[in-house]
């Protein structure tokens, strides 16, 4: 499994998770089989989102069409705040 972790900072939880929610990247069509949110306890302007993917290349297409259709568009991404932190992990167990 490789999991595609994303940290952002964010002006409004409930605002983020609203298009988060539209789905404008269509995680499901793009490989991603799971999904999960976490905040950071001691910071509320941020969020970590983390996407599984069966394979590397699923997850490094997602990111660009993330870059290229969402991370650039105040519709989509009304919420964001500054440049998201990426990286690809891979399962080690």
């Amino acid at each position: 499994m490789f999991t595609l972790q994303i940290e952002h900072g964010i002006k409004d939880f409930d605002m983020w998770k609203a298009a988060f929610d539209r789905d404008p990247a269509n995680r499901a069509a793009s490989g991603v089989t799971a999904h999960r949110i976490s905040r950071p306890v001691d910071d509320t302007g941020s969020v970590l989102v983390e996407l599984d993917f069966e394979q590397p290349g699923q997850a490094e297409a997602f990111l660009a069409k993330l870059h290229a259709t969402v991370w650039n568009s105040p519709e989509a991404a009304p919420a964001l705040l500054g440049a998201p932190k990426t990286r690809i992990l891979e399962s080690a167990l």
